[in-house]
């Protein structure tokens, strides 16, 4: 018979698996009759701590660790990261728990600072963000026995747990709504290419291309930063057939590729619609406001950080939670392309 986990006491007690890791672990969050109730069902099952779970909890330092390795610049001007760590840490405050954050350049750096953690036992776990194409991080994660959990991918099929949300199904919302509206030229300002939430939707956009009736709809990556996000929009206006839509994988770039376009004369939603990925302020702010998907960041890290503590609790379970695709947000950067057909340096033409 399988050892019983935390997820079968939390199916008989009717609650969270983070209130029965809480009641387990004597932490605050439960009431005492909800602590009670648990730890009876967890006698009644004959519930036992698993050994790794039992060693890590005789030393725990109450502390979570995460690492990126993205430029230090591009992170301080990504409101989505500044939205992600805030839910975290509210989700790690309420339980006592730190959190540690360090900016290194690459992934061989990053797994360096995970041997260091692990050797002088400085985190109970960590979050891995921007999983990659065959990611190195998450065997080495493995090997280590570190407790993790993945935000916004799959963790490795499933070898780690994770909090994820569709990016396919989030680029092909986009990319039909501009469809709809008779965009048949949509250009792709990508993210960094090697990660595999940037390689969904750029398969999402060329899988659809087809079935859409899209002319031309080509991806292309960036590093996520403002400057490459303006370079790469500046290349795409320039051209003698340009794009009716952009979608930009970042609202940084977006905001970028807005200025790109007002410095060279196209026309906001006239001749250009834009679409930005993620939402904050700075694209409600612009003039015109702009269309985006948008999404709970907080509530997405507030998640990642009760699944950790979970995961903590009990490193046997694997959980992949999937979270609420992000809403289509429209503003006042989209539009029907003003004629059918594309802009030229010349004016319009007609498409064939």
């Amino acid at each position: 018979m399988a050892r019983p986990t935390i997820a079968d006491i939390a199916d008989k007690a009717g609650v969270s698996k983070g209130a029965v890791s809480f009641a387990l672990n004597g932490r605050p969050g439960v009431s005492d009759a909800t602590r009670a109730r648990i730890l009876a069902i967890a006698e009644q099952m004959s519930w036992r701590p698993h050994s790794a779970a039992r060693a890590l909890g005789a030393s725990r330092v109450d502390s979570v660790g995460l690492v990126i390795a993205r430029p230090a610049r591009t992170l301080g001007v990504e409101p989505f990261f500044a939205h992600l760590f805030s839910g975290l840490q509210s989700g790690l405050s309420a339980q006592s728990i730190s959190l540690q954050l360090l900016i290194v350049e690459d992934t061989e750096a990053e797994i360096a600072v995970y041997r260091r953690w692990a050797s002088e036992h400085r985190v109970d776990g960590v979050i891995l963000v921007d999983l990659t194409v065959r990611d190195p991080r998450v065997d080495a994660l493995k090997a280590l026995e570190l407790p993790a959990v993945v935000v916004g991918g799959r963790g490795g099929k499933g070898a780690l747990a994770s909090v994820w949300a569709d990016d396919r199904d989030a680029m092909l919302s986009i990319v039909e709504y501009l469809a709809a509206l008779g965009h048949r030229r949509i250009a792709h300002v990508a993210g960094t290419p090697n990660f595999q939430h940037t390689q969904r939707r750029m398969r999402a956009l060329k899988d659809a291309a087809p079935r859409l009736g899209l002319l031309d709809a080509p991806s292309l990556p960036t590093d996520f930063s403002d400057a490459e996000g303006a370079a790469i929009t500046r290349k795409l206006l320039s051209h003698a057939v340009r794009p009716t839509a952009i979608v930009y994988d970042s609202d940084v770039m977006a905001v970028a590729g807005l200025g790109v376009a007002m410095e060279m004369g196209v026309s906001v939603p006239g001749d250009l619609s834009i679409v930005a990925f993620d939402d904050s302020i700075l694209t409600q702010l612009m003039h015109p406001a702009l269309t985006a998907l948008s999404r709970d960041t907080f509530e997405f890290g507030r998640q990642a950080a009760e699944v950790l503590l979970e995961v903590i609790a009990d490193p046997t379970v694997t959980i992949n939670r999937r979270t609420a695709d992000p809403v289509l947000t429209v503003r006042e950067s989209t539009a029907a392309p003003a004629v059918t057909g594309n802009t030229t340096h010349g004016g319009t033409r007609e498409l064939a």
